[in-house]
């Protein structure tokens, strides 16, 4: 184990130690909070304005109205039907069924026109190219899309309009984090225009010059500097947006698990509508690793892969165990307990390749590479990673992916999350049999801080192809093992 890996400091680093660190604070709630926080995830997440449901029947609307000037030459309204499916494909990858609260119809209607002309030009070329008796003339055609684009339009402001009463009338409580000068400006800024749907209830971070000490940023705004005091605003307050001007990636993934929006303002340039911005701070949403596209096509993958191997890997798990069996006596499974996404625990398996002296040693020593008391078949299976096999039983259970950061045990997450910086954020994601930092040679007795590097980079840099490359190194690994 590297110097920076086993020793531990008395303090969790830069934040008090008055309450919980904030990283480790991350894995505490392992079941709902009391309260509106009960609320399903997909709720809480939520935030006023249109709803999706309303946008998308005002597309369909939209579609019938163009859809009334085609006719009598085309009365099957059931035609209408393609048309509209691709409307609302179109229309849901451009992100116009989740618009700002502040945006308005003029924003949107470039986007809301173009995608229009789009759908209604290649309905009347396949209309034309299925039957010359359902061609659509020019005129007609123009017809039909102006009468779309004047029902999408008038519609879609009304929405945007009652959105933006709703957005002033009941804004959300929100806790603003980062340098307390910075978040009491924009405090205040959100504070004098509700408008934006926003309502300030405290902010989170280090006092200026003091570390620990609690004092009002703004009347009526506290300063929260511990992660219980974030989780009692949270609960008292039904917080249900957090504003980010700094990076903290510990407390976006509290934030998240506790079913909070998270909004990352200022700074860099964001890209998107002119609508998405808080009194001139432009902003951009951090989305949740599950809320990410793909996430059910990584899962998709892991059981479409993870299936077929367990089956296919059944003689070869049958041969690990006799050989621990016979040389390493009865109980052949290790099981043991680890900290998965969100900081939920789940229970390992691996083969059993040495027998601890107690559950104190099992849960806190680092590294066995080189005991004494490992048998020659522990070791093979340790060198061969073949002790890992049977946690494809814990991928198609949903404790694990193929691919991501490598699970460890709740003690060594609560010293890490300490000592290194984003190492709580590694548990967006789930946890995984592989990953970025193993197929670079950060196994076993390496440094902790280049693993945490190297899986946050994954995590915020994934993609589908990007598993499969690491799931071909990891094969090819296999071929010259060197053992966890």
């Amino acid at each position: 184990m590297t110097t920076e890996s086993t020793s531990v400091p008395s303090s969790p680093g830069p934040w008090p130690v008055a309450g919980p660190a904030f990283g480790a604070a991350t894995f505490a709630p392992r079941r709902r909070l009391p309260g509106r926080l009960a609320l399903p995830r997909h709720r809480a997440a939520g935030r006023p304005g249109p709803g999706a449901a309303a946008l998308r029947a005002a597309d369909c609307l939209a579609v019938l109205a163009g859809g009334a000037l085609l006719a009598p030459v085309h009365q099957d309204p059931r035609l209408l039907l393609p048309v509209a499916a691709l409307l609302l494909v179109l229309d849901g990858r451009g992100g116009l069924y989740r618009p700002p609260m502040h945006v308005r119809l003029l924003d949107e209607l470039p986007a809301l026109a173009s995608r229009a002309g789009v759908v209604w030009c290649v309905a009347a070329a396949a209309a034309a190219a299925w039957s010359p008796a359902l061609a659509i003339g020019p005129l007609r055609l123009c017809g039909a899309y102006a009468a779309h684009v004047g029902v999408a339009a008038v519609v879609r402001a009304v929405l945007l309009a009652r959105g933006r009463r709703i957005a002033r009338e009941r804004p959300r409580s929100a806790l603003v984090v980062g340098p307390p000068a910075a978040a009491r400006r924009f405090a205040a800024a959100a504070l004098q225009h509700p408008e934006y749907g926003m309502r300030p209830v405290g902010v989170v971070g280090l006092p200026d010059g003091t570390v620990g000490e609690q004092r009002p940023v703004e009347p009526g705004l506290p300063l929260l500097t511990t992660a219980e005091e974030i989780r009692r605003a949270v609960i008292q307050n039904a917080v249900r947006e957090a504003v980010f001007l700094s990076d903290e990636p510990e407390l976006v993934t509290l934030f998240q698990h506790y079913g909070c929006t998270t909004w990352r303002v200022g700074g860099e340039r964001h890209d998107g509508p002119m609508g998405e911005h808080v009194w001139g701070y432009a902003r951009r949403r951090l989305v949740p690793a599950t809320e990410r596209r793909g996430a059910r096509a990584k899962r998709a993958l892991d059981i479409a892969l993870a299936g077929p191997a367990l089956a296919l890997a059944l003689p070869v798990l049958a041969v690990c165990a006799l050989a621990v069996r016979l040389s390493d006596g009865p109980g052949v499974l290790f099981r043991q307990e680890r900290v998965g996404q969100h900081g939920r625990h789940f229970t390992l398996l691996k083969f059993r390749t040495l027998r601890p002296s107690d559950e104190t040693e099992s849960a806190t020593r680092w590294n066995v590479a080189g005991d004494r008391r490992m048998s020659a078949a522990g070791g093979f299976l340790r060198k061969s990673s073949l002790d890992e096999l049977p946690q494809l039983w814990n991928v198609l259970r949903g404790d694990m992916s193929l691919v991501g950061p490598r699970p460890e045990r709740p003690y060594f997450v609560a010293q890490f999350s300490k000592i290194h910086a984003g190492y709580a954020a590694r548990h967006r994601m789930p946890v995984g049999l592989t990953g970025l930092a193993q197929v670079h040679g950060l196994r076993g007795d390496t440094s902790i801080e280049d693993r945490c590097r190297f899986d946050n980079h994954y995590i915020d840099h994934w993609s589908l192809w990007q598993d499969v490359c690491i799931l071909v190194r990891t094969a090819a690994g296999l071929v010259r093992p060197t053992g966890s």
